[in-house]
């Protein structure tokens, strides 16, 4: 089931492949080791992460993206006087070509998100998995929104890269 369709090479593609897993892909223009760069460094990731256009700003994020590494990422909503934290440990970090963390912040076991780069010519092929406990984890997740701001995340993370030097 396609959660978005594909129009040109820059658009995100949303599919739900299983029950239990989402799988997004997007070309990012611009090598794999700058697109993983802007995953992995703090200060770059703090420039795209939120989607704009939901009012979401990023109150912290501390990370130490590497194997064994934890983060912690805490955002707020103009229209919440509460805070949302996220947080986690990488389980696999590859560079330039791959990260996988837990989401902990839930009650039980929470998804776990793998990202991957592959060379494409002049871009990279981003490819996120969000594998979750089980089939009602993800319907929550798909009702709830939080799979629709890829489009908007990964555009935000190609105005980036586009505003860097090579």
């Amino acid at each position: 089931m396609s959660l978005s369709e594909s129009r040109s090479p820059s658009d995100t593609i949303v599919e739900r492949e299983s029950d239990r897993e989402v799988v997004v892909r997007r070309l990012v223009k611009g090598p794999a080791r700058r697109v993983f760069e802007a995953w992995a460094n703090p200060a770059l990731f703090r420039q795209w992460w939120a989607p704009a256009s939901c009012g979401l700003s990023i109150v912290s994020y501390e990370a130490d993206v590497r194997t064994g590494g934890t983060y912690r990422l805490v955002m707020r909503h103009p229209s919440s006087p509460e805070p949302m934290a996220f947080f986690g440990r990488y389980i696999d970090v590859t560079p330039p070509s791959r990260i996988v963390w837990t989401n902990d912040e839930g009650d039980g076991e929470g998804a776990v998100t793998t990202v991957t780069f592959a060379e494409a010519g002049e871009a990279t092929l981003v490819v996120i998995r969000d594998l979750y406990p089980s089939k009602e984890a993800l319907d929550e997740a798909i009702a709830s929104g939080s799979t629709s701001g890829w489009n908007e995340q990964l555009g935000q993370l190609e105005t980036l890269l586009g505003g860097q030097g090579a």
